[in-house]
Formats: C-alpha cells, sequence, structure tokens
C-alpha cells in the first residue's frame, strides 16, 4: 500500500498535485488545505497518500498532513462516502472543525459540506462519534487505536475489491463480519477471512 510520496512537484492545481518520484509521475487528488500547503512547483514536496482501489480505476488521494489523511480514512469508512466526497468535504471544512461537528453532533453543521445530505451526516455522526478523540487532538489528531480500526475496515475493504468482489457486496461481508464479532477487526486478514466466508455465503 503506498502511504508517503517524496519527490519533485511537477504540477499542482487546486484539486491535484503531480510528484515526480523515482522517475515515476504520481498524480493524487488534493484538498485545498493541502494545494495551499504545497511549495512551488519544481521543488521538492512530499504528501501523505491514500490508495483508492475500484473495480475500473487505481487513484491516489494526498494530504499534506497526517491528521487531514486520517480524518479521510473515518470518512471514507462510512458507508456511502467515497474518496471523492471524503476529498470534498475536507476541502470544504478542515479536519478539526469535521472532529468538532461530529463529537457534538451538529448534523445541520455537515450538511452544508459538499455531497453531504441529512442521511450521510447522521451516518457519519452515529458511526464516528466514538472513533473521534472528544479530549484533545494529538499529533496525528485522531486516537490511534480507534484509526487503527478504521484502517483496517478501508484496507480491507480495497483488498476484496482488489480480488475481484463487488463493492456493496464486500461493505455489506464486512458490516455483517463485524456485527457477528467485533474482535475480527483486530486485523486486515482476520477482517478479509470473515468477510469472505459472509460473501460465499
Amino acid at each position: 500500500m503506498i502511504e508517503y510520496l517524496s519527490g519533485k512537484l511537477i504540477e499542482k492545481s487546486p484539486t491535484k498535485a503531480l510528484l515526480l518520484c523515482g522517475g515515476v509521475g504520481y498524480g493524487a487528488l488534493i484538498t485545498l488545505k493541502t494545494y495551499e500547503q504545497l511549495p512551488d512547483v519544481e521543488t521538492e514536496a512530499s504528501l501523505f497518500v491514500h490508495l483508492a482501489v475500484r473495480e475500473d480505476a487505481l487513484t491516489l488521494f494526498g494530504f499534506s498532513e497526517l491528521a487531514e489523511r486520517d480524518m479521510f480514512l473515518l470518512l471514507i469508512s462510512v458507508g456511502g462516502v467515497g474518496p471523492k466526497t471524503g476529498i470534498g468535504v475536507l476541502s470544504g471544512m478542515g479536519a478539526d472543525q469535521i472532529r468538532d461537528h461530529i463529537a457534538t453532533g451538529n448534523v445541520a453543521a455537515l450538511t452544508t459540506l459538499p455531497g453531504i445530505g441529512k442521511k450521510s451526516a447522521e451516518r457519519i455522526v452515529l458511526e464516528l462519534r466514538d472513533k473521534i478523540d472528544t479530549v484533545g487532538v494529538n499529533e496525528v489528531g485522531i486516537v490511534g487505536e480507534r484509526l487503527d480500526k478504521a484502517i483496517v475496515r478501508g484496507d480491507a475493504l480495497s483488498a476484496l475489491i482488489e480480488l475481484g468482489y463487488n463493492r456493496s457486496a464486500s461493505e455489506r461481508a464486512i458490516r455483517t463480519a463485524l456485527k457477528n464479532d467485533v474482535d475480527v477487526e483486530q486485523s486486515v486478514e482476520t477482517l478479509i477471512k470473515a468477510a469472505l466466508r459472509e460473501l460465499q455465503r
């Protein structure tokens, strides 16, 4: 899994950055905050990244700060919130603000974000409220253990899709596996195995 890129910044726009790393150009969709923090073109830059795997595409999403990527991973762990919606949400509001709105259950504020209706906002609050550090923000912005679980779910979903399974069916299988036994979330491998059992029923 590609998680970090460092190289020469070849191009940048408010929605995309192109980094030349080891002779290979990596294009990543970015947030407005990341765009504002990128250096000038033709200078060295780095991004924390997430590789979204779909049946018809591999897409990189880049972030200047780890906290922003961590919030992105939490957002896309919610059913119905895809990576492009997640990047749009973070462009519309900072990770700290989103965190605060989730912690306080401010559904109305979340519905002002692009691609987020009332039902999506309610799901985000319901599913992420107990995964957000409501006391303070640590260096990466999210409680480590809870973030790890969100990453496990995301990696398991990506792996199932890469194995050729339908995205919606994979999401249902993961939800069912977690409902049956929350301990399968301890590692990507155990979650994938449990989801595969559900897919094969």
